[in-house]
């Protein structure tokens, strides 16, 4: 395998972060070296310059899409954690409905519930998210559900929106219930039902760029991303997962995380052995 240099790593961790927002630190050439090799090869590329210079003439950046689809770390499995899924179940969901069932008994419309997984890979996180809704026993007929799921691969988008899982994808966080509930047999692989699918929406986007045209959210799942940012982003981002968060929305953000050093602007709230974020002074 082609070695990258202390200078070629520097040149890839700087592009890296500008079209991702991905923070390389030092100690992470290891990661270079093992996601972009194989696309390496496939250019025919001598060394790690030279596959940046490919990179670059190309205009249609369809090169820097394989690269962030590359590096782009998408460890994900199907009720990550437990506790945030049983959190939506037990607390956040039933004191929203109570919430926008007022508001909606007054305009006479549906009870709204909008969920955003804000880095949702290859979706696991959002479908584990329609099957906790359905299995509360929701008339999902008396609900306005919209449930987004969003990431910056385009492979991993793709294979969101199609649904189909290998045997060892399905079997991450799955019981064999759930799993023979919500999945056809697609071959080898397991195919989410369309009853779950028809639920959730997916679309590429960068966490790095404007929120434009988001809309506004009730529950916003943002775990396991920031901790490749920088500092600074990682305060850029909350401040405009802020400005997207119902005032007395959700934040649920990973289990190692904390907001204490990032934002001012939520407080954290305990609920049995779960911590969830809400604007400060929300009850």
């Amino acid at each position: 395998m082609i070695k990258i240099t202390p200078q070629e790593f520097a040149l890839f961790s700087k592009y890296i972060l500008d079209i991702s927002g991905i923070a390389l630190a030092a100690g992470k050439e290891y990661l270079v070296e093992t996601r972009l090799h194989p696309l390496l090869e496939e250019l025919g590329a001598t060394s790690y310059t030279d596959l940046y210079q490919k990179i670059q003439k190309d205009f249609k950046k369809d090169l820097e899409k394989r690269v962030i689809d590359a590096i782009s770390t998408n460890e994900t499995y199907f009720f990550r954690d437990k506790h945030p899924f049983e959190l939506l179940q037990h607390k956040i969901i039933p004191d929203l409905v109570d919430k926008r069932s007022q508001k909606a008994k007054k305009t006479g419309g549906r009870i709204p519930i909008r969920i955003w997984s804000a880095a949702s890979s290859t979706g696991q996180e959002i479908y584990s998210i329609a099957m906790t809704l359905k299995e509360l026993g929701l008339n999902l007929k008396d609900y306005d559900i919209r449930l987004v799921g969003t990431d910056i691969s385009d492979a991993a988008v793709a294979q969101a929106s199609y649904g189909r899982y290998n045997k060892f994808e399905a079997a991450r966080g799955l019981t064999p219930q759930r799993l023979q509930r919500y999945f056809n047999r697609d071959g080898d692989n397991w195919r989410i039902k369309d009853e779950i699918r028809a639920m959730a929406s997916f679309k590429k986007m960068n966490l790095m760029k404007p929120f434009t045209g988001v809309g506004k959210f009730d529950i916003i799942f943002c775990r396991n991303v920031a901790i490749y940012f920088t500092p600074q982003d990682r305060k850029q981002l909350y401040q405009k997962i802020a400005s997207v968060l119902e005032p007395d929305g959700y934040l649920l953000i990973g289990s190692t995380e904390s907001l204490s050093n990032e934002t001012a602007l939520f407080e954290p709230k305990k609920y049995l052995n779960s911590i969830f974020y809400q604007f400060r002074g929300q009850s």
